[in-house]
């Protein structure tokens, strides 16, 4: 790895879907920018899809990242939660990659692991760690905070996904 990368973390909601864009350079974490898209509730099931998928293109055309990263949903819901859920992380998915970045994904428990030690961290242990990890990053609401560490896990794995690529 040579130079610094730009990596998209995204943690999907239909509600409020969370993104964080690090830059890793070798060892060293970044932190570049954080937050949350909420779109209005007033708005259909499709135009709250619609509504994520252009706040993550945005944000993709703002911040340039080179690869992107997206927490897998397990859901112990509602079925109906759960496909509602499914769509969010379907567009989540489908933005970076129509934009020509690799993305990849990550179970809750392998982020939590990469960012806390541990993977049944609590979401506060989580978010200290994101901030002693990304100091710049500061106090995040908990959807931001879980998509930079989305980005975390990515920075830390990513060198292992691309050996396994090329094997």
């Amino acid at each position: 790895m040579t130079g610094a990368i730009r990596i998209l973390g995204v943690d999907p909601g239909s509600g409020a879907t969370g993104w964080g864009v690090i830059a890793q350079d070798g060892a060293r974490l970044s932190f570049i920018a954080a937050g949350v898209i909420r779109p209005s509730r007033s708005l259909t099931r499709a135009g709250r899809l619609a509504a994520i998928y252009e706040g993550l293109s945005a944000l993709i055309a703002a911040h340039v990242p080179d690869e992107a990263a997206v927490e897998e949903t397990f859901v112990n819901a509602s079925p109906r939660d759960a496909l509602v859920l499914g769509e969010a992380r379907g567009v989540a998915l489908l933005a970076p990659a129509l934009a020509g970045l690799p993305v990849a994904e990550y179970a809750a428990n392998t982020i939590k692991k990469s960012v806390v030690g541990k993977g049944h961290a609590e979401k506060g242990q989580v978010a200290a760690m994101v901030r002693v990890l990304l100091p710049a990053s500061g106090e995040q609401a908990a959807d931001a905070s879980d998509a930079l560490a989305v980005a975390i896990c990515h920075a830390h794995h990513r060198a292992s996904l691309f050996l396994k690529a090329t094997a």
